[in-house]
């Protein structure tokens, strides 16, 4: 009975610890964008995307993800800077653009080669596998 009592204890711990991350992420602000981070907007995006190697974070304020990969986005930007142009869209914000790349879920990475699309990358990513899949574009 008292091993019962101790594994209840330590799954409410468990849980209760998991709760407050998950509104600890919840409520945090978006991650500031890198300078090497360009926003795209309806008026600018395509003639942003057009030539070179882009990637494109489609991303939401309100997403606990889209959060998650932000400071790997700004890491990549800093990274690459003159190699890859990294852009971030959001899709709440800029409706047209989000739109032209018909993105079903956030966050959702578009890699483009001279104005055309190469590789859709949906979800979060850790840092290594994102590089390992820009730099087959570079």
């Amino acid at each position: 009975m008292e091993i019962i009592i101790i594994i209840l204890a330590v799954v409410a711990l468990v849980a209760g610890y998991l709760i407050y991350q998950f509104r600890k992420i919840r409520n945090m602000p978006p991650v500031e964008d890198s300078k090497h981070v360009i926003t795209l907007t309806d008026a600018n995006y395509m003639s942003k995307i057009s030539k070179g190697v882009v990637l494109i974070d489609l991303w939401a304020a309100w997403c606990m993800p889209c959060k998650m990969i932000a400071p790997v986005i700004n890491e990549i930007a800093e990274e690459f800077q003159g190699r890859l142009l990294v852009c971030k869209l959001n899709v709440d914000e800029q409706r047209k653009a989000a739109q032209a790349f018909g993105a079903r879920s956030i966050p959702t990475l578009v890699i483009l080669k001279n104005g055309k699309e190469v590789e859709r990358i949906v979800g979060v990513k850790n840092k290594p596998q994102l590089i390992k899949q820009i730099e087959k574009w570079l």
